[in-house]
């Protein structure tokens, strides 16, 4: 099972913070969090919750961008459980992943879609209504 991970800032009631974000490798949402910060801390909250919502299945592979936090706790993950279980971590820049598509959403790169306001904001209640 591989998990996309990915964080990225946004702005909510006029306050930037940073919305983290995870989906399968069917493109399902795992979990998302917001939060003020972005550091190892807050990516080891993040996975903490994440792997507490779909608690059935670990993450084979970790498909991140080239942040650092996220390397930094998976190897900390792959201490604790052992080379038997370990996460491989495969970070790509630009390419890294699914959830990478989601910034498309402004740019209207999707076939029949139109760019208003009221389309993305459809588009994205469909998101997190799916995700609830």
């Amino acid at each position: 099972m591989q998990w996309h991970l990915d964080e990225t800032a946004v702005r909510v009631g006029g306050r930037w913070c940073y919305l983290w974000r995870g989906v399968d490798q069917f493109g399902q949402m795992i979990d998302f969090h917001r939060t003020g910060r972005r550091n190892a801390k807050t990516a080891r909250a993040f996975l903490r919750q994440a792997q507490g919502t779909v608690p059935l299945y670990r993450p084979l592979a970790a498909v991140t961008d080239k942040a650092r936090s996220y390397a930094k706790v998976v190897g900390e993950i792959n201490e604790r459980f052992g080379p038997d279980t370990a996460i491989c971590h495969v970070d790509r820049k630009h390419r890294n992943n699914r959830i990478e598509a989601f910034r498309t959403i402004p740019k209207g790169q999707f076939k029949n879609f139109t760019i208003r306001v009221a389309n993305k904001i459809d588009f994205v209640a469909k998101l997190f209504r799916e995700a609830a």
